[in-house]
């Protein structure tokens, strides 16, 4: 006589060997993501002759004299106050901008309100040296060149299409009825927005302000066309570094000062983790 396995049991055991393959494979993609940096992390404190050894040493002498490069290098202060300056200004003027358009495009009756949508959408695929030559034109004749808030705006441009499009799906998600009760108690709907959308979207909010803080953070092309000296940003100091010296590329410095651009962010993710898994928890199921 032949047992015949219990087709719950079949389906248990095929369901935990997926969860472990899903498992499994995330671990994977994360030490491919992962491994750069760790890469760059050993670089930063590697003497010049153990960077180019062949083959690769993993056990060497550590030494922070590329960092101490790095930070003791003329204008060092400066470019890390412009780089926070510029990142913080366009990501809470495109915050403010895209939420505001999101909300329109999710809850007002605007005719074409799709088309409108997409072609906003569509204006991040324009290859960024597109726009900024044009930008350098247009400043250059308004004597704004190398300030800060020429570089914020620039960066607007493709910030506000990203948090517009990832506000609009939070927008839509939530329901109507929420908007229509404070205006049927008197609310006007910029004040419905303001006191009832916002304060429940505060973790798509924050999810969307620290990515939009990455985009910025690491911009190059537009802060290196727009700015010479007074509001030069840290990219553009490490882009610099690259052709510094007589004999080729510090990449010990190189690598430290990528470092120092990274940990920021990191501390910052970390910081407001709680929040920023909860909106990308929810982004993920709504819109």
């Amino acid at each position: 006589m032949t047992l015949v396995k219990p087709p719950v049991a079949s389906h248990r055991r095929r369901s935990a060997n997926a969860h472990r393959t899903r498992i499994w494979s995330g671990v994977l993609v994360c030490i491919l993501f992962l491994l750069p940096l760790v890469w760059m992390l050993l670089t930063s404190f590697k003497q010049q002759r153990d960077i180019f050894s062949s083959p690769p040493s993993f056990f060497f002498e550590p030494t922070i004299a590329q960092y101490v490069d790095v930070l003791t290098r003329g204008g060092f202060a400066g470019q890390m106050l412009n780089t926070v300056i510029v990142a913080v200004g366009a990501s809470v003027l495109s915050l403010i901008a895209g939420a505001m358009a999101g909300y329109a495009l999710s809850r007002l009756r605007i005719r074409g309100a799709g088309v409108i949508g997409a072609l906003i959408l569509a204006s991040r695929g324009v290859p960024p040296i597109a726009l900024a030559v044009p930008m350098f034109l247009v400043a250059r004749s308004l004597g704004i060149t190398d300030t800060h808030i020429t570089l914020i705006i620039a960066y607007c441009s493709f910030i506000v299409p990203y948090v517009m499009w990832l506000m609009r799906g939070f927008f839509l998600a939530l329901p109507k009825e929420l908007e229509e009760s404070a205006m049927l108690d008197g609310c006007s709907r910029m004040g419905a927005f303001f006191r009832i959308i916002l304060p429940i979207s505060l973790p798509g909010l924050l999810s969307t302000f620290i990515f939009s803080i990455i985009l910025a953070w690491e911009e190059l092309l537009f802060a290196l066309v727009l700015t010479n000296r007074n509001a030069t940003t840290f990219p553009v100091a490490i882009a610099g570094m690259a052709g510094d010296t007589e004999n080729g590329a510090n990449w010990g410095a190189l690598a430290a000062a990528g470092m120092i651009t990274v940990i920021p962010v990191v501390i910052l993710a970390l910081l407001v983790q709680k929040w920023l898994i909860r909106g990308l928890a929810e982004g993920a199921t709504k819109g």
